[in-house]
């Protein structure tokens, strides 16, 4: 993974989803549902209006459900680890001079 890190092109996409992974996943999201929706409503005969309504309302529905799905994730978070010190009053503390 280190070296996938220090390619030129592929290490700064790899950040940016190490930084943002609720947004990375929103965006991968919206791309897989616009081509799903482009590709099934191709021959519809859809105004330009409403093409835009759907991709808007695709992108919305989206981040509504990377949104939902980041709701585990914070319970996961609240519950206290065992090993994970910061929970508990076991803090070692430096002594004030």
């Amino acid at each position: 993974m280190d070296r996938l890190r220090n390619t030129p092109v592929i290490g700064p996409v790899i950040g940016l989803i190490d930084r943002w992974p609720r947004l990375s996943a929103w965006i991968v999201l919206s791309v897989g549902c616009i081509a799903l929706l482009v590709y099934e409503a191709r021959d519809v005969g859809l105004t330009a209006a409403n093409w835009i309504a759907l991709i808007v309302a695709t992108i919305g529905v989206a981040g509504l459900c990377i949104w939902i799905v980041s709701w585990e994730d914070r319970e996961d978070l609240d519950q206290p680890v065992a090993s994970d010190k910061r929970d508990t009053l076991e803090i070692e503390r430096p002594p004030l001079d």
